[in-house]
């Protein structure tokens, strides 16, 4: 990057400018002759601009030196980031049921998988510093991305998400016990896996209670997420006369979720449309922020020699245009 390390000494470009408008306004003395005539037609426009070069390489002379007063540099910032870490892994619930579309973006109906995706995704953006992990759940579980910093990656990842890729039952304990399995032997400040499901726990060999107590005692933290409004919520089927909207009731276990977040020191959170989604991130984000020391290296190369060898030869120039090309009398 470029900059002058004296910028406020470009006001010296205003006294500059007024001897230029003086110079040439400026007329030297001067006898009258009435033939002269002749030598304004003999010299041309060529000629009337040769007279002028002086001027103009004292005023280049000038403006070279002051640029060089500025001091020009150009330079490059290193930056040593520490951060005290937290490591979080995000358990999405993929199963048939988010499918419903009780949830807007934009204004337009859309699934609630979608909704979810859209909200983690900023979500992700907004922890820079912190490793973010990935666990998709349904009637089986398992990791769609590991704990990385690799931002792209995940948003990539978490953008491939799809209803039904880990099948259509709800294994909330199996959910729980992949993330525990990546995150409890990695070193970090803070642990936290936030578990979002629209469902009740309905397959799996391992109990969400038992996998929550197992997580507490590696010192994990367990945030829920339950999503979903209440009701009948409508669905896109297919039909022997092509697609049509039916509405189903989900069943939610927001007691289960609430145990699980008691377990695990966390808090729950209910979800019913996608500003209320957002909203919980939000809340999740603040709640756990990262300590981050930001060190900042500068190194500078000065460029002012080059301006001022510029000057020192532009002067040069002009003594010998007015010593042998633009020749004044006396």
């Amino acid at each position: 990057m470029f900059r002058f390390a004296y910028p406020y000494l470009m006001g010296g470009f205003v006294p500059l400018i007024l001897w230029l408008s003086v110079k040439l306004k400026h007329r030297k003395a001067a006898i009258t002759f009435s033939g002269t005539g002749w030598l304004k037609e003999g010299i041309g426009k060529r000629g009337a601009l040769v007279c002028k070069l002086p001027l103009i390489l004292r005023m280049t002379c000038l403006t070279l030196l002051l640029l060089a007063i500025c001091r020009p540099q150009l330079y490059n910032v290193m930056r040593e980031v520490q951060s005290s870490g937290v490591d979080i892994v995000l358990c999405l619930d993929t199963s048939g049921s988010m499918q419903a579309l009780d949830f807007e973006l934009n204004g337009r109906p859309v699934d609630r998988l979608t909704a979810v995706k859209k909200v983690v995704s900023d979500f992700a953006k907004k922890r820079e510093h912190d490793r973010i992990g990935l666990v998709v759940f349904g009637r089986h579980a398992f990791t769609q991305a590991p704990l990385t910093m690799d931002k792209g990656l995940l948003l990539g990842l978490i953008k491939r998400l799809e209803i039904g890729m880990a099948g259509d039952s709800t294994a909330i304990g199996s959910a729980l016990a992949v993330a525990g399995k990546r995150i409890k032997d990695i070193p970090a400040h803070t642990k936290i896996v936030v578990l979002l499901t629209d469902g009740r726990n309905n397959f799996g060999d391992i109990g969400p209670l038992e996998a929550a107590e197992a997580l507490h005692a590696l010192g994990i933290k367990i945030y829920t997420v339950g999503v979903g409004s209440r009701g009948p919520v409508p669905f896109r089927v297919r039909g022997i006369f092509g697609k049509r909207t039916v509405y189903q009731r989900v069943d939610l276990d927001e007691s289960l979720l609430k145990q699980i977040a008691e377990i695990g020191m966390g808090r729950y959170f209910k979800a019913s449309d996608s500003q209320g989604l957002a909203t919980i991130y939000d809340q999740i984000d603040q709640m756990e922020k990262t300590e981050i020391k930001v060190k900042e290296f500068f190194n500078f190369r000065e460029l002012y020699p080059y301006f001022l060898v510029s000057a020192l030869l532009v002067l040069f120039v002009e003594i010998l245009v007015r010593g042998f090309v633009v020749r004044s009398i006396p």
